[in-house]
């Protein structure tokens, strides 16, 4: 495995430019400009009324009634099902092996989550009657995003899935938009054909018991989560998504980009979490999801080794140029495909896949029409 390094992105434009057009500062359009010139015409959250800062915020939810703007993801479940080591893992980088050691939660934890899109993240007790009269179901219900019910699939889940059940139809009155995600975690433990037959069993049970109550069509989506493996960030990624009004416009950029540069999958994660906000529609495979979550790792942890902040005050002209270019890093796999990061902002960054053998050849168009694909970035978020 080979790492590369590039040029700042100054150099690069000026000789995307030149090399397109045959002279410097002046080129035509091209296809990539012009697809992208059309999606954010069609879209309605895509053009600017004026250029301004983009903030990359989602917009606000439909059930919103408090006004912070801040989606909120309830954790919620039986005691013991694993709510507090999910939130430490992937909010908080802490170590699977080391969940062993956290304490049973006894009150609501809050978390807020600074990054591509501000949010919160409660952590309910398991024991604790939150439809109880005392508690105020706005002040708990009232900005949520989503509602994330874990299941233990290795203990005794029928409790889990009436608690389940009756909190949906409790709430799917006062609170219709709230997207219900049920967890059937701790799954790593079993054996293929058991660990199947227990989601089939949680899925089969879930939907008779709404249809039964006579809520049909219930917004309940279902995935199979462990700490041991990326599966609860997949899990994760598409929960975060479905707060993502913009998702279809980034869908679309990144299929246009993965078509004008030949990638098999491109990913645009959130490098704090390694939550993936977007891909292009193209089906996952979970090998390159891994491979790409693998890499903001280790490119995480070399900037932290490397990297360092610099006062402003000490910081000369030189300097300020050199902070404000975009990281970049790529690395030729064994069997002679690319894995292309770029940083897209302070929080996002892009990870593409190429197979073309013919890759190096290519860099240039690559860098080309990734920074393309960052200016219809800025343009979709700008006001949102």
């Amino acid at each position: 495995m080979n790492a590369y390094l590039t040029a700042p992105r100054a150099v690069r434009r000026r000789l995307s430019e030149e090399s397109f057009e045959g002279r410097p500062g002046r080129r035509r359009s091209t296809h990539a400009e012009i697809a992208l010139q059309r999606i954010l015409q069609d879209h309605p959250n895509a053009n600017p009324a004026t250029a301004s800062r983009p903030q990359y915020h989602t917009g606000r939810l439909p059930n919103s009634k408090l006004g912070d703007n801040k989606p909120r993801l309830l954790l919620m479940g039986q005691k013991r099902s694993g709510k507090s080591s999910i939130s430490s893992v992937v909010f908080h980088k802490m170590p699977a092996n080391e969940t062993l050691f956290l304490e049973s939660t006894t009150r609501i934890q809050k978390d807020s989550m600074h990054s591509f899109m501000d949010f919160q993240v409660w952590d309910f007790p398991g024991q604790l009657d939150f439809l109880d009269p005392v508690f105020d179901l706005d002040a708990i219900f009232g900005e949520i995003g989503a509602l994330i019910w874990v299941i233990d699939a290795q203990d005794d889940y029928f409790e889990a899935v009436t608690r389940l059940n009756g909190t949906i139809l409790n709430l799917q009155q006062s609170y219709p938009n709230i997207n219900i995600e049920v967890f059937v975690h701790k799954v790593d433990c079993l054996s293929d054909e058991f660990r199947q037959d227990t989601y089939r069993d949680i899925i089969q049970r879930v939907t008779d018991d709404l249809s039964d109550a006579g809520y049909e069509n219930a917004p309940v989506s279902f995935y199979m989560t462990s700490i041991y493996n990326h599966s609860i960030f997949e899990a994760f990624s598409k929960v975060i998504q479905k707060l993502i009004p913009q998702l279809p416009t980034l869908e679309s950029l990144l299929n246009i980009l993965t078509a004008n540069c030949h990638m098999e999958k491109a990913y645009l994660f959130d490098v704090l979490s390694k939550i993936y906000i977007a891909s292009d529609t193209s089906p996952i495979n979970m090998q390159s999801y891994t491979a790409c979550s693998d890499y903001i790792d280790a490119i995480v942890d070399v900037s932290e080794i490397y990297g360092w902040d610099r006062p402003e005050k000490e910081m000369t002209q030189r300097d300020v140029d050199i902070a404000s270019q975009d990281a970049e890093s790529f690395v030729a796999l064994h069997d002679g495909s690319l894995l292309y990061l770029m940083e897209i902002n302070k929080y996002l960054a892009l990870i593409g896949i190429v197979k073309d053998p013919k890759w190096k050849e290519k860099k240039g168009l690559i860098d080309y029409n990734v920074s393309v694909f960052q200016e219809g970035m800025n343009e979709v978020f700008a006001r949102s």
